[in-house]
């Protein structure tokens, strides 16, 4: 079973690394040590090694995070070190086979939706920050933080926000006669009767996605409080009807005009750049794709999205990405990198409001409350929409990743394109749960 699970961890890296858009890139280092991404710690007591990819937004993050621990600690310093993603998993992976772990940084991201398996497979790669006493937990959104809790622990500080909104060009839908507030606090079924109207009057589809990906199912399940495990881990796919109602709205919303696919992630950003669509439903970091098109500022607001009626805990709120910050295990500055992310991620509303103009949204609720996210923003109407998405953040519902999330996630990827072709929903699920069952060894 644990070379089974190391096999999926490879694979799941390399698949993640592909998809995603700050994944890339060579890595280096950003601090003093130029062996920095081979060597375990810097041999200064007062510098901690990171690993995290994306400098315009994870590596900005931590760069304002040492300003802000400098200012006590004024010896302080990190030695940041750029790594992708997928080199992130495949160095915890082979230091977890092969019993080394003194390879790690002092400090490592991991996304989000991978943090239990990799916490589950190679436990001693984490430190237990419910332990430590130096944080409040309770200050994070509940559904963030639950990605990086495994058996009631903290492994993990949350970080960015993956909130998901609806955002919608509020100048289409004036044109079929609805406003914002029209599409706030609905369900799916009221948005397919309003996109089929917006669609009929404009021309306009209200939602675009990857063909072949299953984010929007997940979001719609993540509503409900739902999940593809249960809480032993155990696939929860067959006589799942959260899920089954998930991929019958998925292929509605297919089959009336109201969603149109679209075969990559160029094309995605282009049908809102070039106003194809009156809208999306995605992570609120998509708002930084969206405000690309700066001739579109004033024509866009942001609201929840539609809940799954009749089923589950029946929210407009969920998730779709993120990741969290990791104190590795083999650390032999633990003192010194629980009391950094004790006093940067998890306890100053200074560094969330130097690090809001990149798009790094907090899930640290106290950061809510500052000016800075009052602040109306003219490209969305004047909406105080950092505000809005702190409170999104506090209301979406917690979900069970599972360690096979990313197997589960794809295997309901290829049910769901299947379906749309016509096959029949409950043979999909089958076929998914037995894909699962495959890849855990059952």
């Amino acid at each position: 079973m644990k070379k089974r699970i190391l096999s999926a961890l490879m694979v799941g890296a390399m698949c993640t690394g592909l998809l995603s858009g700050c994944g890339g890139g060579k890595a280096a280092s950003t601090g003093d040590s130029s062996a920095a991404d081979s060597a375990a710690t810097a041999t200064d007591d007062n510098t901690l090694t990171v690993w995290c990819w994306d400098p315009a937004f994870n590596i900005n993050a931590m760069k304002e995070a040492e300003k802000v621990y400098q200012a006590d600690h004024p010896d302080f310093k990190l030695n940041i070190v750029e790594t992708p993603w997928a080199d992130i998993q495949t160095k915890l992976s082979t230091a977890g086979a092969a019993g080394d772990l003194s390879t790690l940084p002092d400090i490592f991201l991991m996304q989000d939706n991978a943090f239990a398996k990799n916490q589950i497979s190679f436990p001693d790669a984490f430190t237990n920050l419910t332990d430590t006493k130096a944080f409040d937990f309770t200050q994070f959104a509940p559904g963030k933080l639950a990605y990086s809790t495994i058996n009631n622990v903290n492994y993990g500080v949350p970080f960015d926000n993956g909130t998901v909104i609806a955002a919608y060009r509020t100048d289409i839908l004036e044109q079929a006669g609805y406003k914002i507030d029209d599409l706030t606090d609905i369900d799916w079924d009221k948005y397919i009767e309003i996109g089929k109207d917006v669609l009929a009057k404009t021309g306009k589809p209200l939602l675009s996605c990857q063909a072949n990906e299953a984010d929007i199912i997940m979001i719609m399940l993540q509503s409900t409080g739902a999940s593809l495990f249960d809480a032993d881990g155990n696939p929860n796919i067959v006589g799942n009807e959260t899920l089954k109602k998930a991929l019958e709205t998925y292929k509605e919303l297919k089959e009336s005009g109201v969603m149109v696919l679209v075969n990559d992630w160029d094309q995605y950003i282009t049908t809102m750049n070039a106003e194809t669509v009156a809208g999306t439903i995605n992570g609120c970091w998509i708002m930084g794709s969206i405000r690309a098109a700066k001739d579109q500022s004033g024509k866009w607001a942001v609201t929840n999205l539609p809940k799954l009626a009749g089923i589950g805990e029946q929210t407009n709120y969920s998730n779709n990405g993120g990741s969290s910050w990791a104190v590795s295990g083999s650390s032999k500055k633990k003192d010194l990198a629980v009391d950094f992310l004790a006093k940067t991620f998890a306890g100053s509303t200074k560094l969330y409001d130097s690090i809001l103009p990149s798009g790094a949204l907090a899930t640290w609720l106290p950061a809510g409350n500052t000016e800075a996210y009052s602040e109306k923003v003219e490209f969305f109407g004047g909406q105080e929409v950092y505000k809005l998405l702190t409170d999104f953040a506090s209301k979406t519902p917690k979900n069970n990743t599972g360690v096979y999330y990313y197997e589960a996630r794809d295997a309901v990827a290829v049910a769901a394109t299947n379906i749309i072709a016509g096959a029949d929903v409950d043979s999909e699920l089958k076929t998914v749960q037995d894909t699962v069952n495959f890849a855990m060894g059952k």
